[in-house]
């Protein structure tokens, strides 16, 4: 399988949230060692997409992930209504998935009805589609280690094809309980951004992308505090996030499978604009 060109699309609205980063004005002037992290550390987002009584009941993948999905979407200056969008999520809600687990094992007539419905991978997305309005498409997806990458080639597709921006969010968050001797994710982790078929005022950069076969190794990461959130099963969008706060040219490869990766050429805005 050779390379193949693809359509260049353009970023709007990075948004980012940890607790050791939360926003990502914070998180881009750390990612160029301008600032150092919140300390303390910060508590889980309160997003204001849902109503008061839903925002205290989420779980933590939902309050993550719409956190970061409004950040996103007002940098933008888009309408999340008619935002069509991809939720990506390596693991979904461990915590949830933890009690359920123990709950059916011990005594499975306590099942919690919000709990059990808040199980399921598509929650965040749900409650984002719910609370916006949105009635344009949304997805869900997972891919273990490359989920980040999966849902950047998913997005990017979708807006080529459809010639029609779309929300990206992805999201995880530590594994408890028995679960947490067999995945390896800690602490909180959610990014965000908008990709747009079309330069807007509001393009933080461009981007060529393209299918690349054979095994690619992950991009190093370049500051402590990225390096820190490397124990979250979202740390595959870090190497991204990274590159934009440094506002760089530069090319980077995500892996996306043993045998395949998404190769991204990136172009900040100001070159962007030297070029107009």
């Amino acid at each position: 399988m050779s390379a193949h060109k693809t359509p260049t699309l353009y970023i709007e609205g990075p948004a980012f949230w940890s607790p050791s980063l939360p926003g990502w004005e914070l998180a881009s002037a750390v990612f160029r060692g301008e600032a150092a992290p919140a300390d303390p550390p910060a508590k889980r987002p309160s997003p204001q997409v849902l109503a008061p009584a839903e925002r205290r009941r989420a779980p933590d993948t939902v309050a993550l992930a719409l956190e970061v999905a409004a950040a996103a979407v007002a940098a933008s200056g888009r309408n999340a209504a008619d935002l069509p969008c991809v939720f990506a999520s390596a693991h979904g809600d461990l915590g949830i998935n933890d009690y359920m687990c123990s709950t059916l094992a011990s005594d499975p007539k306590l099942l919690s009805p919000i709990k059990f419905h808040n199980s399921v991978h598509n929650a965040a997305v749900g409650y984002w589609t719910i609370g916006t309005g949105c009635m344009a498409a949304s997805n869900s997806l997972t891919a273990y280690e490359s989920t980040f990458a999966s849902g950047l080639l998913e997005a990017a597709a979708q807006c080529a094809a459809d010639q029609r921006a779309v929300l990206l969010a992805g999201y995880d968050m530590p594994a408890v309980g028995a679960l947490a001797s067999v995945t390896a994710s800690r602490d909180l982790l959610a990014v965000a951004l908008v990709i747009s078929p079309k330069r807007t005022e509001r393009t933080v950069a461009a981007f060529e992308w393209t299918l690349a076969p054979g095994a690619a190794s992950a991009p190093a990461l370049r500051t402590d505090a990225a390096r820190a959130l490397q124990v979250n099963a979202m740390a595959d969008a870090l190497p991204l996030f990274e590159a934009l706060a440094r506002g760089k040219a530069e090319s980077l490869t995500l892996p996306l499978s043993a045998a395949l990766s998404l190769q991204l050429d990136l172009q900040p805005e100001l070159q962007l604009e030297a070029q107009s």
